[in-house]
Parts: structure tokens; sequence; C-alpha cells
């Protein structure tokens, strides 16, 4: 005899009927989607990990099939998944359908025509992107290059020419592949029940859409007052070292001038605008790493023997043997760092050309935080296998790497004396970076966001993108730029087509997780100071929220290690505290007027 269940409405006194057999169905239906998916995305991790540590063109057409199988199964896994959409389901079933439909950052339109030239507009981009060149008085480098020379060079109109010249190079020919794929990838999300992409990839946050920009909002006016600070005296020091003719003291900072083609970090402008004093005082380990002989293997071990002081096992021999630690001789590679868990299991493994340096330090901790989480979530159902929220991953590593301090290097034997006033050269270089970060980390979905909806037109796309900067970053472009222009397709992750807010919130995410870790190990002074080496009692409630994976809204699983449900940047405030304080008083002192 069929059975129902009789659900009333909220807010109606309507009844809703749902057979029991209907509830089983859709049971049934994402058991076996998880089945079908965990299945591809082995085998195309697999693929993957074989293309990019031995590019050839046979390895990247088997690869490119690949991720072009697994996408079409995915789109298709949710339109059909979209026939249970009004059936009440228990919460463990009910997680994984809303998961699953959000699962996606490139929506295809069922239209195959439409769907083969989506696939097609993405992989030119991409193309355009990774082919080319900033020239510059007919010499031609490769963004990488031209990158190391923006980090070098102290030359204003020499990083002027590269900076345009590698505008020049990509964003007009992305531009108009740019407008088709955001009307076909729209297309897709809304067969899928989203207004556009951007709902698309802001419905993964546990939240209504809407919401979530209020969220992220707050979070910027949360940090902003400190970025002011910052700003204030960066353009300041500038406009000392370049002449107010180039760098006026008031106003926007030449988006050139900043050490980074993206002005995303300002770290390699730290010679210029640290005292000298601050200087004579930075801590390094590379110089101690090459005395020890340290290997790249070595390098790993450092990063690895700080998780197991914390409690979580040690990594499997299979990581040693299969992991990439450095640029082969023989073949080409793609040596952009990244933690691979090959089969949602135990094949933990990094890919990775590391250099005996403190950034490749700190990126290894970095990349180590994936491979400890992938295994943290390894027993749980496959479409609960990520973090909480995309956040969450990005944060992990970087939670640690804030533990990297002078005391704890000491402690390992990689420095032997820690030297008196480390603290404030310390936090403006390591703010240069992280606090530096925070509203570019917001205006690139801030920006593409309004083109999915619809807000900002073709016509408008440059216009708005410098009208975000301006108003977010306190930069502006160097030089005139008109509508021929396509700015935002100078940065990788919008051709790409790769979800940015994540970065953002992992900036902020860091410090919550760093403050509420050496809450638990006790320790009692300045936040910047602390490191939870060695700390059992924070590594097993680190460990206990990294095990949920994605199987509860991410709310839940912060409250698991933070008590808090809400993300909050007061630990990164607090953490920067001295640096604000300090950084008010030198631009009090130099009379430097700060805002834009």
């Amino acid at each position: 005899m069929k059975r129902w269940l009789v659900i009333p409405l909220l807010f109606s006194s309507t009844f809703c009927l749902f057979s029991e057999e209907k509830v089983n169905e859709a049971k049934k239906f994402i058991n076996e989607a998880e089945e079908r998916l965990e299945k591809k995305w082995i085998e195309a991790e697999r693929i993957n990990w074989i293309y990019q540590t031995y590019i050839t063109y046979d390895t990247s057409l088997i690869a490119s099939n690949v991720n072009e199988e697994l996408s079409n199964l995915t789109m298709a896994l949710i339109k059909d998944s979209t026939k249970f959409t009004n059936v009440i389901k228990d919460p463990v079933t009910d997680r994984k359908f809303k998961l699953l439909q959000v699962s996606v950052n490139l929506a295809t339109p069922s239209d195959s025509s439409k769907s083969s030239r989506l696939a097609k507009v993405a992989t030119e981009m991409e193309s355009i992107y990774s082919t080319g060149k900033a020239c510059v008085d007919g010499k031609c480098y490769s963004l990488d290059e031209a990158i190391k020379i923006l980090a070098d060079s102290k030359d204003y109109k020499l990083a002027l020419k590269l900076w345009k010249g590698w505008r020049d190079a990509v964003g007009p020919k992305i531009k108009p592949l740019y407008s088709e794929y955001v009307s076909l990838s729209n297309q897709g999300a809304r067969e899928i029940g989203f207004a556009d992409v951007g709902e698309l990839w802001r419905s993964r946050f546990d939240m209504p859409s809407e919401r979530f920009l209020e969220v992220v909002d707050a979070l910027w006016q949360e940090v902003k007052p400190l970025y002011e600070s910052l700003h204030c005296y960066v353009r300041g020091r500038l406009s000392d070292y370049y002449g107010d003719d180039l760098v006026p003291k008031s106003g926007y900072i030449p988006a050139h001038i900043l050490g980074n083609m993206w002005a995303q970090d300002w770290s390699n402008i730290y010679q210029i605008i640290a005292p000298p004093e601050f200087r004579r005082k930075m801590v390094s380990i590379k110089e101690s790493l090459n005395k020890k002989g340290v290997d790249e293997k070595g390098m790993v071990k450092y990063a690895e023997n700080f998780f197991v002081s914390l409690g979580f096992e040690p990594l499997p021999d299979s990581f040693w043997e299969r992991s990439m630690f450095k640029r082969p001789r023989d073949r080409e590679v793609v040596c952009h760092a990244s933690a691979w868990n090959i089969d949602m299991k135990d094949d933990l493994r990094i890919k990775m050309c590391i250099s005996i340096t403190d950034e490749d330090f700190k990126v290894i901790h970095h990349e180590l935080g994936h491979n400890f989480y992938q295994r943290a979530y390894k027993d749980q159902p496959p479409l609960f296998r990520a973090g909480a929220h995309t956040g969450f991953h990005e944060a992990i590593g970087d939670t640690i790497v804030l533990s990297i301090t002078p005391s704890y290097l000491k402690e390992i034997g990689l420095i032997e004396d820690i030297p008196e006033g480390w603290d404030l050269p310390f936090l403006l270089q390591l703010a240069l970076e992280k606090v530096v970060f925070l509203p570019f980390g917001y205006l690139i979905d801030k920006w593409r966001w309004e083109v999915f909806s619809g807000k900002i037109s073709e016509e408008k796309f440059n216009e708005r993108w410098w009208e975000l900067r301006k108003e977010l970053q306190g930069i502006a472009p160097p030089v005139e730029r008109t509508e021929k222009d396509f700015d935002p397709g100078a940065k990788y992750h919008i051709p790409a087509n790769v979800p940015y807010i994540r970065y953002f919130l992992a900036h902020i995410l860091q410090f919550q997780f760093h403050k509420a870790l050496c809450d638990l190990a006790g320790f009692k002074g300045p936040l910047h100071e602390c490191s939870i080496y060695k700390s059992r009692k924070a590594g097993e409630k680190f460990i206990e929220m990294m095990q949920k994976g994605a199987s509860a809204p991410w709310m839940d699983t912060l409250a698991v290690l933070t008590g808090a449900r809400e993300m909050s940047a007061k630990p990164l405030l607090i953490y920067f505290s001295p640096l604000k304080k300090w950084l008010d008083s030198e631009n009090k002192k130099y009379g430097y007027k700060c805002g834009w």
C-alpha cells in the first residue's frame, strides 16, 4: 500500500503530499549520482595529474576530454535532480541535493550547439591569456617574466610599459569572447534554477544570495579603516620616493608601481616604503636552510612536522613517492603549486617546483593545509568531501603559516636569535600582503556579480572595473583606459572562470581560526606572537572541525572551533592592532592626508 508524508507549508494552511516512494526515489537518485561522480572525479584527477606533470599534445587532449565528460555528467545530474526540488527529504539527503546543484562554476546550456560554443569560448579565453606577451620597446615578455621585472624594478616608466603591454596583449582579444561567455553561461544557470551565474556562485554559502552580499560587505567595512591607514602611509612614502609629480600625496595611487601586475600584493615595495631600521630587523631563513643543506623534500618535512606536532597523522609513504617537489629536467610541467587527493581517500600529493626560499617555505605549509583537510574529511560521503565553504579550504594552511613566528623558527633551529623589535617590521610586511589583498579579493567577484546580473552592460565593462578599483582599493590606471580595453581580462581568474570571493573569505577566516587556536593553546601574549606548534589541545579542535567537511552548514562547522557562527574580522584587527597604531602615528608625523 502506498504511504504518504503530509507536510504543512510554512505560513500556509495548504498541505503538500509526498509519497514515501518519491522520497525513496530521491535518496536512490542522489546515492547513485554520488557513485557516478566519485568514479569520474577520481578518473579526472588521475588524468589531470598526468597532464600537469607531463605536458604533451596527447596528455592535453586526454585531459580535455575527461574534463568535458565530467562537466557533461555533472550538468546532466544537476538537471535531473531538479525533478526532486519539491520533495521534502531528510536533512542529509537534502544537503546532498543542494551541494550537487551548486557544484559547477560553468553552467552549460542544454542546447548542444550552445554548450559546444561555450566550451570553445572558455578554451579560447584561457589560450589567449596563457600565450599573451607584454611587448616593450620591441621586446616581448611572458607574463611570468613581466611579473618578475615588476617585482624587482623601481623604474616608473618601465613598470608603466609592462603594465600597459600586458593589458594590451590580452584584454581586447578576450572582451568579445567574455560577453558571449556571460550570455551562454547565464542561460545554463537559468536552466538549473538560478537567475544568473553570480547567484549560482553565491548560493554555495548556506544563506540567501542577497544575504551573502550583505555579509561580505560588512566584513569589508570592518577592515576598511586598517586598509585606509596602510594606503595613506604607502602613498606618502611612494610620493617621497618618486616625487609629487608622479605620485601625488592625495588621491589615488598609480596602479603600476606597487610591485605587482594587479596591485593585489604590495610586499615587493617593502624596501621602498619601510623605514631603514625596519629593513635591518627582518627575519629570514633562506641562508639557514642553505647552510643546513635542506632540499625540497626537507622543506616539506618541516611543514609535515608542524601538523604532526598538533596531533595529525604523518603523511603516507605514497605522498613522498608520488608528489612532484621540483621541476623535472626532461619534460614540461605546470609548476603552479597545488595539492591533490587522487583517490579522495589517502593518495595525497603536492605538485610544486620548490625553491629554497622563505616564500616557498610558507607556500608548502599552505598546500599541506589542503592535504590534511582532504584526509580529515575522507570518510564523509563523496558530496561532503569538501571544505565547509570554499574559503575554509584556502584558510587552513594559511592559519598554520601565521604560527611561523620567530619563536617557532628558533625552536626548530632555523634562526639563532630573535631580532629585538621584530614585531612592527614583520607586521608591516605581512599587511602589505594580507591587508592589501582584501579589497582586491572583494572587487573581482563584485564586478562579476554585476556583469552576470546585467547591472553592467558590455559598453561599461572597463569603466565599472576602474570605478570599483578606485572606490575599494584607492588606485587608478596610470594611463587613460577606454572601452576598447578590457582590463578585467588581464587577471587569470576572469577568463578562466574561477570564483574569487573564496580568497577574500580565507583572509578573514585564517585570523579567526588563529585566534581560536591560540586561545585553546593557552597563549596570553600579543596575537601576532602566538605559535600553536606542539599544542595537542588546539590540534584536537582543529581536526574536529576539519573532519566535518561540507556535511553541515559552515556556520555549524565554524562554531566547532571558534564558538561563533559568523565570520568576523575582529581577530584580524587585533592581530594588526600594533601596526594600526604605528601607521596612524607615522601618518600624523609626516602630515599625510588619508583617504582618496
